[in-house]
């Protein structure tokens, strides 16, 4: 580490970013580049470049990702309808290998030694930044200044900054308590009370979405239109995927959709409390869903919930550029080929209800299926054959418990 002279921090302009570049330029004398990632957390991102050239810092990248963010990392993952331990919609865990693929862009542009995040040493986020920068450039240099110095406080933090002349904005009033973090499919809460799991979150606590009792008391409908596996056009409208995702938050929102209050497995050991926001993506997945139910073979449907659980935690845990992963998504993008159509979904008060869905590659045949005369499109009589052949094994087993009760008699 002492060999470093130029570092890429991810930095976002706050207390803590601010504290991490003088920390660094201190710690190690070398140059800091500051990269600052607009990816929908619904903040201003330019105030960061007044305050990086404040402290010094001649390299200053902001770039715009919210639509690289939706399109490649977003939409492949619910392809795969992805849910980690049954709930959680992944909003936090899938734009940390997004940031760690630009900081190695940016290390590769600028000749940088190392990459330095703040991460804590107890959260996950720190073990996805880290898997995703060495995937990505295996010999590059970490700095993780959480686990190095002993700014171990919140005090500690502020005398630090008052020592050094860093500006700290003063705590305003209805300032939100908790530890947040928030991009376009997504807004997250954990700490103070919510460390406690037998309180409930307060209701001024969430950001995007009104309760569902205070929702409007009629329901609100859209069409989502699909082509392979990927949200195109919303009634009939045309959209980006950060355009689909901005409306769904709205609309999903506005009727008290996507609230999640989890207590989740965290890959470092813990388990952790945390509360969501994620209206946009919670329409999407039951949509997608009731879109695959027309369009996906029977076992390919069932193989992809099997495989759905291992890939969700290779999202969680930080291995989206892992070799397994990229595996299960060629897989998965494979299956979507004819995930084209319809849906149409009825929203009210916190629920997302399925009302139609179409498609011109349907496999859902009426003359099979359907409860009246088929014209021998169905012979019900194979039935019997399957049904007999399916119990076979079991049928066998039976009669050597019958057989074993005779003996024992």
């Amino acid at each position: 580490m002492s060999e470093i002279k130029k570092v890429v921090l991810a930095y976002s302009g706050g207390l803590d970013t601010s504290i991490i570049l003088k920390w660094l330029q201190d710690r190690y004398h070398c140059e800091v580049v500051t990269f600052t990632a607009d990816i929908g957390q619904g903040e201003e991102v330019e105030p960061a470049r007044a305050k990086a050239q404040a402290m010094g810092i001649k390299e200053i990248f902001i770039e715009d990702l919210q639509e690289e963010f939706v399109r490649d990392y977003v939409y492949p993952m619910f392809r795969a309808n992805t849910q980690y331990e049954g709930e959680y919609l992944l909003g936090t865990s899938i734009a940390r290998p997004l940031i760690a693929k630009h900081m190695i862009d940016i290390v590769n542009q600028t000749g940088a030694d190392a990459i330095a995040h703040g991460a804590t040493g107890k959260g996950n986020d720190q073990v996805r930044f880290e898997l995703g920068a060495y995937a990505l450039k295996p010999d590059i240099k970490v700095i993780a200044p959480w686990r190095l110095w002993d700014l171990t406080s919140r005090e500690k933090l502020m005398r630090y900054a008052e020592q050094h002349g860093i500006p700290v904005e003063m705590k305003r009033q209805g300032k939100s308590p908790y530890s947040m973090d928030a991009n376009l499919l997504h807004i997250s809460y954990e700490g103070d009370n919510l460390e406690n799991p037998w309180l409930a979150p307060e209701e001024d606590m969430w950001r995007w979405s009104v309760s569902p009792q205070n929702a409007p008391d009629a329901t609100t409908d859209i069409v989502l239109s699909y082509e392979k596996g990927d949200i195109i056009a919303i009634n009939g409208q045309a959209m980006t995927p950060a355009q689909v995702l901005r409306y769904l938050n709205k609309v999903g929102g506005d009727n008290g959709i996507g609230r999640a209050d989890i207590v989740e497995n965290r890959y470092v050991g813990m388990k952790s409390r945390g509360c969501y926001e994620t209206p946009g993506g919670t329409i999407m997945l039951k949509a997608h869903r009731a879109m695959e139910s027309l369009t996906l073979d029977r076992e390919v449907t069932h193989l992809k919930d099997e495989l759905m659980p291992r890939y969700a935690k290779l999202i969680y845990n930080g291995y989206w550029w892992s070799p397994e992963r990229q595996m299960l998504q060629t897989m998965i993008d494979a299956s979507q080929t004819h995930v084209n159509g319809q849906v149409r979904l009825s929203l009210y008060k916190g629920n997302v209800a399925v009302t139609g869905r179409q498609s011109a590659d349907s496999l859902f045949d009426k003359n099979i299926a359907t409860f009246e005369e088929d014209a021998g499109a169905y012979n019900q009589f194979d039935a019997e054959g399957f049904i007999k052949l399916n119990a076979l094994r079991m049928r066998i087993a039976a009669r050597r418990s019958q057989k074993l009760m005779q003996i024992t008699a």
